[in-house]
């Protein structure tokens, strides 16, 4: 079975999923985007807002735009390149953070796209992202760990990974200056660009099974 198949059954799954409060307040599940044949990266961001809930896409808001020029000036496809998912998949109230309980209800789900889709790295976007992989200390920030390479496990397999920072929180940093933010997401997606998609020439359409 290929991996599209199996995210369809994993996706009926989730549509029907009462593990949690949030799927009895959204509009529409944001399951994924991006394509699951050729994707290399698994982009994981925190949870879908308001945009995203209406369309059912994620990233698809002002962060999402903003993504978008970082990866098209990095030379990343979102058609191609990525697998786009999010730690939960249905907006909580007010585009809240969500809970743990809520990602726990939920990561059965986010394992089984990272198991179908095996790819050669994750990307973290922004701090809920990392703290579902990662212990942190209270003092440790975003600023600190990210364009790090660093090895996450996910049902026993290890994975390359790197955390970037949330668009949301360039959209609140506008400076281009060095060492800024906005510099830095460029450093960081420079690196996974020429670390993971350098030579452009990889084929992973082996047939998964099914969870």
């Amino acid at each position: 079975m290929m991996k599209k198949e199996c995210l369809e059954i994993v996706e009926k799954k989730c549509q029907s999923c009462k593990s949690c409060a949030l799927g009895a307040t959204r509009t529409n599940l944001v399951f994924s985007d991006g394509n699951a044949e050729t994707a290399r990266i698994v982009l994981i961001g925190e949870a879908p807002g308001e945009t995203e809930d209406l369309e059912g896409r994620p990233f698809v808001g002002r962060a999402g735009q903003l993504l978008n020029e970082f990866l098209a000036e990095a030379g990343i496809s979102r058609e191609e390149d990525l697998y786009i998912i999010n730690t939960v998949k249905c907006r909580p109230p007010e585009n809240r953070v969500p809970t743990d309980l809520e990602k726990a209800c939920c990561s059965k789900f986010l394992k089984a796209q990272i198991d179908i889709i095996k790819p050669q790295a994750i990307v973290l976007c922004g701090a809920t992202a990392l703290k579902s992989f990662v212990e942190l200390d209270k003092k440790t920030t975003i600023s600190k760990v990210r364009g790090q390479w660093m090895t996450v496990s996910v049902d026993g397999v290890d994975y390359r990974a790197m955390t970037i920072f949330h668009p949301s929180y360039l959209l609140r940093n506008h400076s281009m200056e060095e060492g800024s933010p906005r510099r830095l997401m460029q450093q960081d997606l420079a690196e996974i660009k020429n670390q993971i998609l350098g030579d452009k020439v990889w084929s992973n359409n082996s047939q998964c099974a099914c969870v």
